[in-house]
């Protein structure tokens, strides 16, 4: 085992086990982030593990703001916001298989973190433009015909909510490139960008197929949009960085 790995291993048992009493996550929740932050330090180093805590961090601190008004109006997240497993690979299970690829020695690593990066930025896009929407959106609209929707509507969106989706974006990406996880300004804004793009989608999605499927549940349509953003990503920049 590398010394990599096994810092990887005694870091993140040590924290998660201290992170138990702070209510981000449920107590499973915990030690399947300690699982991910594991892969994600014996991967990509610590810089890996920092952007995805720090994804973590404002995404549970958004969900938690206005929170006694989304509970009332039966907007809030379960749990009191914690996230459950499901949560987690819902959210992460993209960053975490290109996080793979990469300590597998697969080449081109820049072209797998900019797929790492955009499927965080869109995911912290996403919740940035459903938690702000939620607490100061206005009239919510159906993205596929603009017509207006109850809050909380598979697909529905607002103007704030899409200004802050484009926060988020730019905040994460910021956040990645600050840790030298993409190599320039003029990259990291094609990956803004992208996580915005991606969490449109997103919201078309919800509105053709989600209330259809019994089965196309919330984690896998997270699942899906960090999917399209780390694959538009890296066919996108392509071009510009072989």
């Amino acid at each position: 085992m590398s010394m990599l790995w096994l810092q990887a291993i005694v870091i993140n048992t040590v924290l998660i086990a201290g992170a138990q009493r702070f209510p981000l996550l449920t107590p499973s929740g915990w030690v399947h982030a300690g699982a991910l932050g594991t892969v994600l330090w014996g991967c990509l180093g610590w810089q890996g593990w920092l952007a995805v805590v720090m994804y973590l961090a404002a995404g549970s601190l958004v969900t938690k703001i206005g929170w006694r008004d989304k509970e009332k109006r039966g907007l809030a997240e379960a749990r009191g916001g914690r996230r459950s497993p499901a949560n987690v690979w819902g959210s992460a299970a993209t960053g975490a298989a290109l996080a793979l690829l990469i300590g597998s020695g697969l080449e081109p690593k820049s072209l797998l973190l900019v797929g790492f990066s955009a499927s965080f930025a869109a995911k912290l896009a996403d919740t940035f433009g459903s938690e702000i929407g939620k607490r100061w959106g206005g009239q919510p609209r159906l993205i596929t015909t603009l017509q207006p929707v109850p809050a909380g509507t598979e697909g529905a969106i607002s103007l704030e909510g899409t200004l802050a989706s484009a926060a988020g974006s730019v905040l994460m990406t910021l956040a990645l490139y600050s840790l030298q996880l993409l190599p320039s300004l003029a990259i990291s804004s094609v990956v803004m960008l992208i996580g915005l793009l991606a969490t449109l989608a997103e919201s078309v999605l919800g509105a053709v197929a989600q209330d259809r499927l019994t089965w196309l549940s919330n984690e896998l349509v997270n699942s899906l949009q960090t999917t399209l953003a780390a694959l538009l990503a890296i066919a996108v920049l392509s071009p510009w960085m072989s």
